[in-house]
């Protein structure tokens, strides 16, 4: 019920926010000169962001995007060299599938290309899946993964390939190698780079983990889990409805929030327009979600954070038990941010207690100090700081 008074609220503000949309259209001409205008702009400006409908974003980079698979719940899609090389590095880059789009990586994406090949996985709204394509679970995740990997394996010719996992798969990525590695498959990436992810979530608390321990499956199941309606082609679909995560990400820094919605209207008033235009691009991005299935919201706050599976060393993958000490090849590297509040310190450095059998010349750690969650795979630090060093690790592991 809740996800059908959502989708009536969206189509009942649609009147509004066109009229607000039109009025900033036809104040343009005076706003140039005329303050008055100016203020009623970006008052007109603050409505239609509250009450538009936000739509996936493309990813706009300025190279060849094309679809390698298209599986009911992901695309895997590959960007180009941004020179036209083919003979370069090919990455795997596996985004989070965690409410927003992959779009959040567009950042990390233009990076890369300007050296290498990437591969992205690109997932889908829950919403939009046929019930008929039934449900998916961290096991399927980490399927899709293994099929990916095999993928890139043969894009890049066998000649070897680099995994790089940003937050939420950081635990199926370490899984889905180490049941290659178990089964001697070669398929294997030279490299894989976990950064920012939930590998022992109890290594160090934030409110994430702590909200995934204040309350039971039941409560979860109960509460943030709805059926897709009717309108939809997932009708009937249980999933995590992504205006319930972006409330929970809103909450998690509203004061941050609505200061920046503030500086967004007095940098229109003043004619900043390429301040106010940073503002809109990020929150563009990030008031985009997604649907989540909701056996994999479960599986993850289950097994990911409830459980720890993976750190207590007691996940199984259908059947399977997965052991990270069976990878013995694929070097890796651990990234954290010095102020991550989501995936905190510690939490992904736990891998290297897991990879027993990897020597210790295949392992490395990187602690950006000062860096937030974003900022360990986006902005000026990454670029900066974190991105030479992820890449001089493939150099070294190539």
């Amino acid at each position: 019920m809740i996800y059908t008074l959502h989708h009536m609220r969206q189509r009942m503000l649609e009147p509004l926010n066109f009229a607000a949309e039109t009025g900033q259209m036809m104040l343009q001409p005076a706003a140039n000169f005329f303050a008055p205008a100016r203020f009623a702009q970006a008052s007109l400006e603050m409505v239609g962001r509250v009450t538009r409908t936000y739509a996936k974003p493309d990813f706009g980079l300025d190279v060849e995007e094309t679809v390698v698979d298209a599986k009911p719940f992901c695309r895997l899609l590959h960007f180009a060299n941004r020179h036209g090389k083919t003979d370069g590095r090919k990455i795997l880059l596996v985004a989070p599938l965690s409410g927003h789009h992959a779009t959040l990586l567009r950042d990390t994406v233009d990076a890369f290309i300007e050296q290498d090949e990437v591969l992205i996985t690109d997932w889908t709204c829950a919403s939009q899946v046929p019930l008929s394509k039934g449900d998916f679970g961290l096991d399927e995740y980490t399927a899709y993964l293994m099929d990916f990997l095999r993928q890139t394996h043969e894009l890049a010719g066998g000649q070897g390939f680099h995994a790089v996992a940003v937050c939420q798969p950081t635990v199926p990525l370490l899984a889905a190698v180490s049941l290659m590695a178990e089964a001697g498959m070669p398929q294997q990436p030279r490299s894989m780079t976990l950064m920012s992810g939930p590998i022992d979530p109890g290594a160090a608390p934030t409110e994430v983990t702590e909200l995934a321990g204040r309350h039971s499956m039941e409560w979860f199941e109960g509460n943030v889990i709805h059926k897709v309606p009717l309108s939809h082609p997932g009708a009937g679909r249980r999933v995590y409805p992504g205006y319930l995560q972006l409330a929970g990400f809103m909450a998690m820094n509203p004061d941050r929030h609505m200061e920046q919605h503030a500086n967004l209207f007095y940098d229109r008033l003043r004619g900043d327009h390429a301040a106010a235009q940073r503002l809109t691009d990020f929150y563009d991005e990030y008031l985009s979600v997604l649907d989540m299935d909701g056996a994999f919201y479960l599986d993850t706050i289950d097994r990911v954070f409830k459980r720890r599976e993976l750190a207590l060393g007691t996940m199984v993958w259908r059947n399977q038990p997965v052991d990270p000490s069976a990878v013995t090849e694929t070097a890796t590297l651990t990234v954290e941010g010095g102020r991550d509040d989501i995936s905190a310190p510690g939490q992904t450095a736990a891998a290297h207690d897991l990879l027993r059998k990897l020597p210790d010349s295949k392992k490395a750690h990187h602690l950006e100090e000062g860096a937030g969650h974003y900022g360990s795979f986006a902005g000026k630090r990454f670029h900066t700081s974190i991105l030479p060093r992820i890449r001089g690790f493939m150099d070294e592991h190539a």
